[in-house]
């Protein structure tokens, strides 16, 4: 790291120019390419990703998603005249829509049904030839305009559908940033009380997430990456780019104090925090590459996007702002120190004396103070055990949406059951298998939790049927779930038996619940993977058992209280709606995947830098007591300031009105609040304490066994302080 700090020193200059062309090179050419995301959900090799592809295959031009259009009269029904005439006219309009592969409206002898028994609400049904990642926006924009301009202050219309939610869904902006980055520049100014020392963690984090974000949109059209992935990059590379630079800056400040010249001290911050920032990324992105367990192509998209931020924030770090740093010389410090270190010499930074008082109060009554974190932690997680995972849908989306109003609209005409029909499709290779088929629709239409049954009208020869299976719940509900297992495993086999009919169960709450049960079957391999390769790196790094098993515990309990409070909100409403993030539901089952991996790695950091200093003076001293005490309250304040800066980062990105990325938000900043406050200046210590010297126990085997890892203040001896520099008044 020294020789690395010295080059970047020396050649400050180019360093930064290099870090310029590459953050301009790469946003032209993503500029230029474009970017291709794919927000496909399906799991491979189940049944509805199968029951899509033999759509695909046989019947093309009605194997897209559907979208609907529902419009509602207060007065009179929509059979009268002029409601029919005007819709019907939009009806053929879009019909001819490019990329629309058929409609299906209420005014047609095919659509008879779709008009609510008491004549107010009508929909049609618009079925395009893609699936929804696939459809141009312009063509979904084409279908909205359309249906858009028929309303009247008579006659509602809505739409609803995936493809429709892409297009309108609220788009985050450059807002959450600007909010994230301002209460972080905030936080650093008061902790630095100077203007320069709080810019340069920003402008490095915002060089390395910048970089990130146009390397995924050109990634993109390599592999498959969800559309969410740059928010989610942005969301945790701002994070711990602005923290992992944050340490270092403390760091090279205190080295100017203490009298060391400018470069001495920035070799000396990289060789001691840059070390502990690069084992703190490792740690990160081992967490998301963890995800790569599971095995579907959406997850490792973002897995790979989001290590890739924080690849790239690390590499800022460690490169572009020690450049920055030989650029301001002593400008790092605030003028009061520059006249104090000019007027006396070398000098200590202002203690933070309350951190310090604290850690004493801590190691005084370390039991108590354990026992009430426990305690509060404790509670704050018990929601987790009422976790449903599943995919919240259109009825969970903010109220003034076109998609939420259509819901609402279909939910009061027709049932909870219309916003998430099954897509039943069946191959009939003969005439036995085809009164098979309509056998089981007759069963089907007396089947509890099925509200209606429509076939499709088939062709003399057609080989490949479908029908649509309306559930009288709606498709976050787990009865939803229950009549799916149903239908599979009891329904559709005895009529499967004795004939060659096979019949596959698909439609989008189909595809979200083979999704979850994925995910779900797998979530303990990923747990296992991220935990066992974390305890290794902490063990690796300090030489000790029990210090990495105390860090797994913590984490553990950091991940329990941020999914309580995911529950709390989203599950159970406390606040969603006031997040803009719609009505309480399920929990989305790739949330949880990325807290965990996220969380864990955030953890992970904290406890480096916290342990790395008690290490540190454990190397020094031998004492256990006075190793916790004085590397507790010499990191109070940094790294309290850093988990402060973090969750107001995370907390900016919960009010864009995406459920999914407030869900994120929500989640990473309680957790790394949590962490910070409750377990790594309270809980940590407290059991340091308690346990004693055991704490840096490791068995003789296995040390000689385990590769050595430098950490800060294991490195080389660092230099000895020149005297101050002239400039140092200046």
């Amino acid at each position: 790291m020294s020789v690395l700090a010295h080059w970047c020193y020396r050649r400050r200059l180019l360093t930064v120019l290099l870090w310029l062309g590459v953050l301009v090179g790469l946003g032209a050419a993503s500029t230029a390419a474009g970017s291709n995301y794919n927000d496909s959900q399906s799991a491979p090799s189940s049944e509805s990703t199968k029951a899509i592809d033999l759509l695909r295959a046989t019947m093309p031009a009605v194997s897209g998603d559907t979208e609907t259009i529902v419009w509602h009269t207060d007065s009179g029904t929509v059979r009268d005249n002029a409601v029919q005439t005007r819709m019907s006219r939009m009806l053929g309009e879009v019909s001819h829509s490019p990329g629309v592969g058929s409609v299906v409206g209420p005014y047609s002898p095919q659509g008879a049904s779709q008009v609510s028994k008491d004549g107010k609400t009508a929909y049609a049904q618009v079925i395009f030839a893609k699936n929804a990642q696939d459809i141009p926006d312009s063509q979904v924009k084409r279908v909205i305009t359309l249906a858009e301009h028929t309303r009247t202050d008579g006659v509602d219309v809505q739409l609803g559908g995936r493809a429709v939610g892409n297009v309108t869904q609220p788009s985050l902006g450059a807002t959450s940033e600007i909010v994230g980055i301002s209460a972080a520049l905030i936080v650093m100014l008061l902790v630095f009380r100077s203007g320069w020392a709080a810019v340069m963690p920003v402008l490095t984090g915002v060089a390395g997430v910048g970089t990130g974000l146009f390397a995924t949109m050109l990634l993109s059209h390599a592999m498959s990456i969800n559309s969410i992935a740059p928010t989610l990059g942005t969301l945790i590379g701002l994070g711990v780019g602005i923290d992992y630079a944050l340490f270092i800056v403390n760091r090279h400040r205190q080295g100017l104090m203490s009298g060391l010249d400018v470069p001495s001290s920035i070799t000396r911050a990289l060789s001691t925090s840059g070390r502990a920032v690069v084992f703190a990324g490792l740690t990160v992105v081992i967490a998301l590459f963890g995800m790569f367990a599971l095995g579907l192509s959406m997850l490792n998209g973002m897995a790979i996007a989001a290590a890739l931020t924080v690849i790239l924030t690390v590499a800022a770090a460690i490169t572009l702002l020690p450049a920055l740093l030989g650029l301001l010389k002593l400008r790092v410090l605030s003028r009061s120190q520059r006249r104090q270190l000019a007027a006396t010499g070398p000098v200590q930074l202002s203690r933070a004396t309350i951190w310090e008082r604290w850690a004493g109060a801590v190691q005084a009554r370390p039991i108590g103070k354990a026992a009430v974190a426990v305690v509060i932690m404790a509670a704050i997680a018990v929601p987790v055990f009422s976790v449903r995972l599943g995919s919240s849908d259109a009825g969970n989306d903010p109220k003034t949406t076109t998609t939420r109003q259509s819901y609402d609209l279909l939910a009061k005409g027709f049932g909870p059951g219309f916003n998430g029909p099954l897509s039943l499709v069946a191959e009939t290779a003969s005439a036995q298998d085809r009164a098979a088929l309509a056998t089981l629709a007759g069963r089907l239409e007396h089947l509890p939790g099925v509200a209606q049954v429509v076939a499709a009208p088939a062709t003399a020869g057609q080989r490949v049927s479908s029908m649509t299976v309306v559930p009288t719940t709606s498709p976050q509900s787990a009865k939803t779930s229950a009549l799916i297992k149903t239908l599979r495993h009891d329904v559709i086999p005895q009529a499967e038996q004795g004939t060659t009919l096979r019949v596959l169960v698909g439609g989008p709450t189909a595809i979200s619940e083979d999704f979850t049960d994925s995910l779900v079957s797998k979530m303990p391999l990923f747990i296992v993977i991220i935990v066992g390769l974390g305890c290794l790196l902490m063990m690796v790094a300090f030489r000790s058992v029990l210090v990495p098993l105390i860090g797994l515990a913590m984490n553990l309990l950091t991940m329990g209280a941020g999914f309580g409070v995911l529950v709390a909100v989203f599950q159970w409403g406390w606040g969603s709606e006031a997040l803009g993030a719609g009505k309480s539901g399920p929990i989305e089952v790739f949330v949880p995947i990325l807290v965990i991996a996220i969380v864990f790695g955030l953890s992970m950091d904290y406890q480096v830098f916290l342990i790395s200093r008690m290490h540190e003076e454990w190397g020094h001293s031998k004492d256990n007591r006075r190793a916790v005490r004085v590397g507790h309250g010499a990191t109070g304040q940094v790294i309290t300031a850093a988990g402060i800066i973090m969750g107001c980062v995370f907390a900016s990105f919960a009010f864009g009105g995406q459920r999914v990325i407030a869900e994120f938000g929500v989640g990473l900043a309680t957790a790394v609040l949590l962490d910070v406050f409750m377990l790594r200046m309270v809980l940590v210590p407290a059991l340091m304490h308690r346990i004693g010297p055991a704490n840096w126990w490791l068995p003789r085997w296995l040390d000689r066994a385990l590769p050595r890892l430098a950490m800060e203040g294991d490195e080389e001896k660092a230099p000895e302080p020149p005297k101050v520099l002239e400039d140092a008044a200046h």
